[in-house]
């Protein structure tokens, strides 16, 4: 019986344990996410959440005491940096565990742990039911279809264009007495006196 035995030795020496614990914590950070076994990432979460706890706070200390348990400095700085300062207002649970199956070699059960501020899927489908499932947004469609006469004014000018169009013959009928009585006859006058001036200057040659 393992009473009072509350951690998974996860068939290791304590050693291997703890090297794995740290390379899978370093993982995380930097990937956001990691499949394994559901053993693995229970251990994980209690391994990595005091961490990212510990993080908020970016000091000296804070930074030593993540360094030893991580041996990594890309992930302490990723740690720092990025993920302290959107997990900032999360009172813990910072990791979440997604069952994924079984694995076929040893039926192993099968997991993804991952960052919950990093997957902006679950945000964005909360926000998509909320949207659909509020009743004053159909209200406040409703009233928009009473308030919508107003566009339906400006609809208007469009009937009183048509008397335009009626009143374009009245242009034609203007355009053609000119043509008639201006052009035409100061054509031929003009043209006359040309011709009988031609032959007085071949007799001068």
């Amino acid at each position: 019986m393992r009473h009072a035995k509350k951690n998974n030795h996860l068939g290791r020496t304590a050693a291997h344990r703890e090297a794995m614990l740290s390379n899978m914590a370093a993982s995380l950070l930097l990937h956001k996410r990691i499949s394994t076994t559901l053993a693995k990432a229970k251990e994980l979460r209690k391994y990595i959440e005091p961490l990212i706890t510990r993080s908020k706070e970016d000091t000296t200390n804070s930074r030593r005491v993540v360094f030893s348990y991580l041996q990594n400095k890309f992930a302490v700085s990723e740690l720092f940096r990025e993920i302290s300062q959107k997990v900032g207002d999360r009172p813990g649970g910072y990791t979440r565990i997604l069952k994924t199956g079984f694995r076929k070699g040893d039926n192993a059960e099968m997991c993804i742990i991952e960052l919950v501020d990093y997957n902006e899927t679950y945000t964005v489908s909360d926000e998509k039911k909320k949207v659909v499932k509020t009743r004053r947004s159909r209200g406040k469609a409703k009233t928009e279809q009473e308030v919508n006469p107003q566009k339906n004014a400006v609809n208007k000018p469009v009937a009183t264009e048509t008397p335009l169009l009626e009143e374009a013959p009245l242009v034609e009928e203007n355009i053609e007495p000119l043509v008639e009585e201006n052009i035409e006859p100061l054509v031929e006058e003009n043209i006359e006196p040309l011709v009988e001036e031609a032959p007085l200057v071949e007799e001068k040659e």
